[in-house]
């Protein structure tokens, strides 16, 4: 039985299903944005591109770790 995933990427499938883009492309934007700070990337998402805060901070949280 596979393992239930849990923390910021158990966001994953939601954010797929909402906005209709694989999480790769959320990434790309975030690289492509160059920006910093945790609040500002997640401001970013919501701002440009409508993504509520719950979505926004989890993709900012999972691109930090492993982007850092």
């Amino acid at each position: 039985m596979a393992e239930k995933v849990q923390g910021p990427k158990s966001y994953f499938p939601s954010i797929e299903k909402t906005y209709g883009l694989p999480i790769d492309y959320w990434m790309k934007i975030l690289k492509k944005a160059k920006i910093e700070k945790h609040m500002e990337m997640v401001t970013f998402l919501k701002n440009e591109h409508g993504m509520g805060h719950g979505h926004a901070n989890a993709l900012v949280m999972v691109f930090r770790a492993e982007n850092s």
